[in-house]
């Protein structure tokens, strides 16, 4: 062979790029929801920026993500194209059902998202206001009905700091959990229930179309893009952030970690993800190593003294 073409070959083939690794990513949860979102917006940014070459998300719902973190950290032991996302509410989940598997039974990678609470009721409420809402609670607890995520969740917690704030017995709150977004939803636009609770991207579509009133959301300040005060502007003194992350399977070593967080950082600042950030309302919340670490430690011992607070963990 001629040697100025074995060197051309040779040097076409150090220059082209490493073949992207294949990623599945799990969504402990039912079609529709935050973590679905999460997991598909993720596919869709590491496909279109060439990062994977081939990115899969399952759906594996119950009990707040705690039978898909089950699952995934038993049958995906030692796998570094296997990811599930996850966050506040698997923290919660974790503690209100008792799960013998936990976080540090995978490897987190990173948080990626920070995301409002909101409280929405059907367009044909007579709820008007948090105010009429507060009424109705002090009036009967019970008699109000709260649709949202797993027990211990965000919402389910986000209900439990209202009550308290507003004088409620929050062990009384009457909470009714979902394990998809979309289940939820089918409830609140049924009339099934009083209010409903759930990422603000979850219910943009009914609250554009107007089948939605959207009577405040939950984060200290207001969401860009609705117009809505804050609980706190309300008179209702809480304020809570759902947050997501995304982790990788246990038994990885090092080197396969810091390959896996170098892929995600990458899809985190890309434009393809920083667009959809704007699109649904995510706040960019991006930690990873020890910072992150360290914060996923400090959230877990504050959602145990939250849980307990409103009689959700003894």
């Amino acid at each position: 062979m001629n040697k100025l073409l074995l060197a051309a070959l040779v040097t076409g083939a150090l220059s082209a790029p490493a073949f992207a690794a294949d990623y599945t990513i799990m969504a402990p949860a039912g079609p529709g929801g935050g973590w679905d979102q999460t997991a598909r917006t993720m596919q869709e940014a590491m496909q279109a920026e060439g990062i994977s070459g081939n990115v899969q998300v399952t759906n594996v719902p119950g009990a707040g993500g705690t039978i898909g973190l089950a699952q995934f950290a038993t049958q995906e032991n030692g796998n570094p194209n296997a990811l599930i996302v996850g966050g506040y509410v698997m923290v919660g989940a974790i503690l209100t059902n008792m799960s013998p598997v936990t976080l540090e039974d995978v490897t987190p990678i990173a948080r990626l998202t920070g995301e409002a609470v909101a409280l929405v009721v059907p367009a044909a409420s007579d709820i008007q206001s948090v105010d009429d809402l507060v009424a109705k609670l002090k009036e009967n607890p019970g008699a109000v009905a709260w649709a949202g995520g797993s027990a211990g969740g965000v919402d389910h917690i986000t209900a439990g700091l209202i009550a308290k704030a507003v004088d409620v017995d929050p062990t009384q709150v009457n909470y009714i959990a979902y394990s998809g977004g979309g289940e939820a939803l089918a409830a609140i636009l049924g009339g099934q229930v009083t209010v409903g609770l759930s990422g603000v991207s979850e219910f943009a579509s009914q609250i554009e179309a107007g089948e939605l009133r959207l009577l405040a959301v939950s984060t200290d300040t207001r969401v860009p893009g609705f117009d809505a005060p804050t609980l706190m502007e309300e008179g209702v003194d809480v304020a809570v952030q759902n947050w997501r992350m995304v982790a990788a399977a246990p038994g990885l070593s090092d080197e396969q970690k810091a390959a896996i967080t170098a892929d995600v950082k990458a899809m985190a600042e890309s434009a393809t993800w920083q667009s959809a950030l704007a699109t649904r309302g995510w706040v960019d919340t991006y930690l990873d190593g020890d910072a992150f670490a360290a914060q996923l430690e400090a959230d877990k011992s504050a959602t145990e003294a939250i849980l307990k607070d409103i009689g959700l963990v003894q």
